[in-house]
């Protein structure tokens, strides 16, 4: 028999934790791998406005539901089943995709609006969601020594990236950015 989507579980506002725990939906580590998820919606759209980028997209997708995994485990139980963690080789794969991306961009001289494209706004939108996936993070870690600082590193970079890579859509795009001059 297939498992049913609906547990009931949830109706009083608890969930539960990989090894059983139940929380609070409100719980921060709850919003913190609720966030995660939420951003890995965000990139699968962004892989759906932008294909020429869905293979690494598609493995970033992975690695966020990496980190939504790490994130959803008890932290004070033994889990018995394998749960794959983030790696320094997954922020050095960002760094480099920056970094190639930043070669060809033009020199940033001043603040830019997120818009300008419909694809380069959702990729802004996708990096605003990260920032906030990021700060959730941080304040778990605040209350919890297990979480792994890989985590908020590998969201810091992540945003870095979309940032870059809704700039160098842009660029593909031919679209000019949009400057920020204050008080206009």
């Amino acid at each position: 028999m297939a498992f049913k989507i609906y547990t009931k579980t949830g109706d009083k506002g608890q969930t539960g934790l990989i090894g059983g725990t139940k929380l609070s939906k409100g719980h921060i580590r709850i919003e913190a791998y609720g966030t995660v998820d939420e951003l890995n919606a965000y990139i699968g759209l962004v892989a759906d406005l932008v294909p020429d980028y869905i293979t690494e997209l598609r493995h970033i997708q992975d690695r966020l539901f990496v980190i939504g995994s790490m994130l959803a485990c008890d932290p004070e139980k033994d889990i018995k089943m394998a749960i794959p963690e983030i790696k320094e080789e997954d922020i050095s794969f960002l760094e480099k995709r920056i970094d190639e991306m930043e070669k060809e961009l033009p020199e940033m001289k001043s603040f830019i609006l997120p818009g300008g494209h419909l694809h380069v706004s959702h990729i802004h939108i996708a990096r605003t969601v990260c920032r906030r996936a990021e700060r959730a993070v941080v304040r778990l870690s605040e209350t919890d020594s297990k979480t792994s600082p890989l985590v908020t590193k590998y969201l810091n970079r992540l945003s870095d990236y979309l940032f870059v890579l809704a700039r160098y859509t842009g660029m593909q795009l031919k679209v000019e950015e949009i400057k920020w001059y204050p008080g206009t």
